[in-house]
């Protein structure tokens, strides 16, 4: 198979999915018929198996990072990948042909959205037959962020150690939000998390201890049910819940973690270093490590981390998963399959 793909991949095209042109929704994406990419000295080819929309993934395409991202146009989008190894580069010792792995892409470039894709051997981790390719692909970025506003920021040891702390996790049915509330049970934590109406029960069964339905007027305050008050927010949801409402919710030193800070919050965390507040707003923009996917896929592996998947759509309906992404409303990840 190396040496097939090698010697003819002038001739041979993958199905992929791209844009040419920024914009809003998914009527620009465009079905292609494009070369199969040839992995450089430090890289994989993967046949891909699953791959998980982000909403970065849209906004890029929107043009929040333009002129940088993406590198150029036409670009193949997405970046949270599963598949398999079939070919590598010179220099690349860890994986060989056949192997099973799950990869991040560089935003830069992408490359999700197809049959075939390139990736870096030191953003590419084992993925065993315990972790399904849907549920690997939906763990990188969003499982990263979760993981990271939990340990870095809020302070908790996933072993379960340390002081109890009071955590809130908003729209804790979503991409990143279904994931917080696993993974802030490992730690010693009381969770109250905020969903829909319909995502109630299933956020309960992901753990959470105290669910606020956010169409209630409690649950829009964020009140706990028990009276609690939280020692840290994580805020999963678009960012669009004012200060004003996180304020009095805090414990004397709670913090709020904003995952998709907008000019607002960035103005609230500058105030609050300012004025030396003990009430702060943490703004947080997720980095990507191998060591730490390599440890959420263990998580799932071992049974104590799981990716709910919203829905599963073929690479031929890339267009509905990009949609239902933009939406808003999708119940964990959105997977699609090539």
């Amino acid at each position: 198979m190396e040496t097939r793909l090698t010697e003819t991949r002038e001739l041979e095209l993958m199905q992929a999915v791209q844009y040419s042109s920024f914009g809003k929704g998914a009527a620009g994406l465009e079905h292609a018929e494009v070369p199969i990419p040839a992995p450089a000295k430090d890289e994989v080819l993967l046949k891909l198996e699953a791959a998980s929309i982000n909403p970065l993934d849209w906004k890029i395409r929107k043009g929040i990072w333009r002129p940088v991202v993406p590198r150029k146009l036409p670009h193949i989008p997405v970046t949270d990948v599963a598949g398999e190894v079939v070919e590598v580069g010179a220099g690349v010792k860890e994986f060989k042909a056949g192997d099973k792995v799950v990869s991040i892409l560089s935003h830069v470039y992408g490359g999700g959205l197809a049959e075939f894709a390139v990736a870096k051997e030191n953003l590419t981790v084992s993925r065993p037959p315990q972790v399904s390719a849907a549920e690997g692909a939906g763990l990188p970025l969003a499982g990263l962020t979760a993981l990271q506003a939990l340990t870095q920021v809020v302070g908790i040891n996933i072993d379960g150690s340390g002081p109890k702390k009071s955590i809130l996790i908003t729209a804790a049915s979503g991409g990143v939000g279904h994931y917080a509330v696993q993974l802030a049970k490992l730690g010693n934590t009381h969770v109250t998390a905020t969903c829909g109406t319909r995502n109630i029960d299933l956020v309960k069964s992901l753990g959470a201890d105290e669910v606020l339905d956010y169409t209630t007027p409690d649950g829009a305050a964020l009140r706990s049910p028990s009276g609690q008050t939280y020692d840290a927010v994580v805020d999963c949801g678009t960012g669009n819940i004012p200060w004003s409402t996180f304020e009095p919710n805090l414990s004397t030193n709670g913090k709020v973690v904003s995952l998709t800070p907008n000019v607002s919050a960035m103005l609230t965390f500058a105030l609050k270093k300012l004025t030396f507040s003990k009430k702060q707003l943490v703004p947080m923009f997720a980095s990507i490590k191998k060591e730490k996917v390599n440890f959420l896929v263990g998580l799932v592996k071992e049974g104590k981390l799981k990716t709910v998947i919203d829905s599963k759509h073929p690479l031929s309906k890339a267009e509905d998963a990009w949609a239902k992404s933009i939406d808003g409303h999708a119940t964990g990840k959105i997977i699609v399959e090539p």
